[in-house]
């Protein structure tokens, strides 16, 4: 299987979702803990929530391999995303939940990590680059939606409930001020939903790494809750009815991204 799947658009924007992927090679399976291998802190079912993104000219760059493979938006250096934190790792040995996620002993040490590191990481994040700099190329201009989700409640990175929408730009760095506040008006405008902009998540590796707005590639990152559209479970379960309430500020986003970028 190769490591993403994607699907070209006709738009400056390009869309990743690093975490989409459930696939676990078997050889690896053999090594993983039950809880491991049902794969729960995957941003479940995004590709059909953003069903429209082919509507809207995005092209579209989707993880194959689960998050317990390899994080791709993780320093390929294992550096902390948010240190002093509780953070997972390149390679993550524990779940959100703090659960195991490999079997007594079968931990990958650090010629393993490398290995997954150049077989997974390194051909997703090639094509990262080499898909915004053709945009650039031919657009003048790239615009990179990383796109995720979460479930509502996970005490080892924050208290409480998640809000709705989950708005990064890596403190105001990684794109345009324009850019982000169009983006945060589009998911502020009705629809009861909650937002915050740079606050618990402020962007991962990916917007962090790529955003250089001072070179034309403008980067965002949201985080939405899960319980926006579906059952959190686990299992999660998509919910369509509730699919259907968050999709239009998604898509208002995303035109907001569109019209940006038309005019930048």
């Amino acid at each position: 299987m190769d490591v993403c799947a994607f699907e070209p658009g006709t738009t400056p924007v390009l869309m990743s979702i690093p975490h989409l992927g459930t696939e676990i090679p078997e050889a690896l399976q053999t090594g993983m803990t039950d809880e491991a291998l049902a794969v729960p802190d995957t941003d479940w079912a995004l590709d059909r929530l953003y069903d429209f993104a082919g509507d809207l000219g995005l092209s579209v760059l989707k993880a194959q391999y689960s998050r317990y493979v390899i994080d791709l938006n993780r320093a390929p250096d294992g550096a902390a995303l948010y240190p002093g934190a509780s953070n997972t790792e390149l390679v993550p040995t524990t779940t959100f939940a703090e659960a195991a996620i490999y079997r007594m002993g079968r931990e990958p040490d650090t010629e393993e990590i490398e290995r997954r590191r150049r077989l997974y990481w390194q051909p997703y994040h090639d094509r990262l680059v080499s898909e915004l700099n053709s945009l650039q190329q031919r657009h003048g201009v790239a615009v990179l939606f990383d796109c995720h989700s979460i479930r509502s409640q996970v005490p080892r990175f924050f208290d409480g409930s998640l809000l709705d929408f989950n708005l990064g730009t890596a403190g105001g760095v990684s794109c345009a001020p324009a850019l982000r506040d169009r983006l945060a008006a589009a998911l502020a405008e009705g629809d009861g939903f909650t937002l915050a902009v740079d606050g618990r998540f402020k962007g991962g590796y990916i917007t962090r790494t790529y955003g250089a707005s001072d070179q034309g590639v403008h980067a965002f990152q949201l985080e939405l809750s899960q319980a926006t559209y579906g059952q959190e479970g686990p299992p999660f379960v998509f919910d369509e009815t509730r699919a259907a309430s968050v999709r239009p500020a998604l898509r208002r986003m995303l035109e907001a991204a569109l019209d940006w970028s038309r005019a930048a």
